[in-house]
């Protein structure tokens, strides 16, 4: 037998592995995994495990959103939340954007900005809200303050980032064809900071739902934070258990929403 035969013979197929880390979208995975989740609650209070005092059945907090959607109790408190967290991201982002590109883009903002930042980002925003309360009132401007503050600063540190991880040649290459500025910031500083903003804006959100409950169940009469600690106060598990799933409903939603905008803007990753 020649020594190519042997080769030949010897010879196994490797299974291509040039598709390195492509992420699947597998939404059927999801799914699978919420029904389970919920299979297990109904399992674990249907056999007594737990208590339905301390965790009512999937089947009772039905039974409670379909209540309060009836009575329009729902809605009131929903819209009265997303006004205020709609607000309060609207302007959190929006200064937070504008004051991550100067600290991106100028040497003197940087130095003065990021210690700021630093100091300033670890105080629990919803810690502020009585010294808010006493300089806006307890009306809807010092929970949309409150809101703004927590959106503030993750999307300052995102928004930098991003543009400080833009690849310094394209700069340099833009400066070469005399390119203005305000063209290279639109056109190369931004879409190459996109990523790490929306990654901003995914943080930012979640922190903004988290602050917005903390501060309606400090002062506000409607939303969701309000209607859980109504609830909670009078042991309504049910319902109480109806505004967390509300809760995780509009987080759900929001992300839902971060994703489908990072899908079209980032079509050319």
């Amino acid at each position: 037998m020649s020594s190519s035969t042997m080769t030949t013979n010897n010879e196994r197929k490797l299974t291509f592995r040039g598709g390195g880390f492509v992420v699947e979208q597998r939404t059927w995975i999801s799914v699978l995994a919420f029904v389970a989740l919920i299979a297990l609650w109904q399992l674990v209070t249907a056999t007594g495990v737990v208590s339905p005092i301390f965790l009512p059945s999937p089947m009772r907090v039905l039974r409670a959103l379909w209540d309060l959607a009836v009575s329009g109790d729902l809605w009131r408190h929903v819209s009265a939340s997303l006004i205020r967290i709609g607000y309060g991201w609207f302007f959190g982002t929006l200064f937070g954007v504008a004051f991550g590109l100067v600290i991106g883009l100028f040497t003197v903002s940087r130095a003065v900005g990021l210690p700021l930042v630093a100091a300033l980002f670890p105080i629990p925003k919803i810690a502020l809200l009585p010294l808010l309360i006493l300089w806006l009132g307890i009306g809807e401007p010092s929970k949309v303050a409150t809101i703004a503050l927590s959106v503030f600063f993750p999307t300052v540190i995102a928004t930098f980032s991003g543009v400080d991880s833009v690849p310094r040649n394209l700069i340099r290459m833009a400066q070469s064809f005399n390119v203005p500025l305000w063209r290279i910031v639109s056109q190369v500083l931004i879409p190459g900071a996109l990523p790490g903003m929306l990654a901003g804006f995914r943080i930012s959100i979640a922190a903004a739902l988290l602050v917005l409950v903390a501060a309606e169940m400090i002062g506000a009469q409607y939303g969701i934070g309000a209607f859980l600690i109504l609830t909670g106060n009078m042991m309504q598990t049910d319902r109480l258990m109806a505004g967390v799933v509300v809760v995780s409903v509009l987080g759900l939603a929001m992300s839902t929403i971060v994703s489908f905008v990072e899908r079209r803007l980032l079509r050319w990753r």
